[in-house]
């Protein structure tokens, strides 16, 4: 009887010990980023996934209208990556940004939500377009995403083909 006591004394202290251990392992990092893509920068050799969101692939194109008629629409082509990738470069260039680090992807990289002064970066990318919600990793970013498609903004101009379902399509 005292043995289990003490054994689910241990048990209970353990897992305590491993909640506070991951509740404590947000990690903040701040700098100057470089832009990898429009879902991915690297600050002091980190290289850091901008969590909740996936962005167009930088050889990706989506559509947008360029003669649009009463009941039809003609579309051509754009590379919504690359103007994925130079919006959030435009964003974050020569300003030092902090990011909220809470885990890693199955790639090594660091996870993060990041900030410009009060700008949440992540939804700033969903709310204008450049960016989509992930919901595969999260909802958080859902009413930006709604608004952008509102809005008609950046990739909800025109037909696009997401992200994820993209990538799987064109593996190299």
């Amino acid at each position: 009887m005292f043995l289990n006591k003490i054994k689910n004394f241990l048990v209970f202290s353990f897992f305590i010990f491993l909640l506070s251990t991951k509740a404590s392992s947000i990690e903040k990092i701040e700098g100057v980023p470089s832009v990898t893509d429009g879902d991915t920068i690297k600050i002091n050799g980190n290289k850091i996934r901008l969590f909740g969101i996936d962005a167009p692939e930088v050889k990706q194109n989506c559509k947008k209208p360029f003669i649009s008629f009463s009941f039809y629409n003609l579309y051509k082509k754009y590379n919504c990556g690359v103007i994925s990738t130079e919006k959030l470069r435009d964003k974050v260039s020569n300003k030092k940004i902090s990011c909220l680090i809470s885990n890693k992807d199955r790639y090594g990289r660091l996870i993060g939500e990041c900030f410009y002064k009060n700008l949440n970066v992540n939804s700033w990318m969903v709310k204008n377009g450049y960016a989509v919600a992930y919901l595969k990793y999260s909802k958080k970013f859902v009413a930006q995403e709604k608004q952008a498609k509102e809005n008609k903004l950046g990739v909800w101009q025109g037909p696009f083909i997401n992200p994820w379902e993209w990538r799987k399509k064109n593996k190299n």
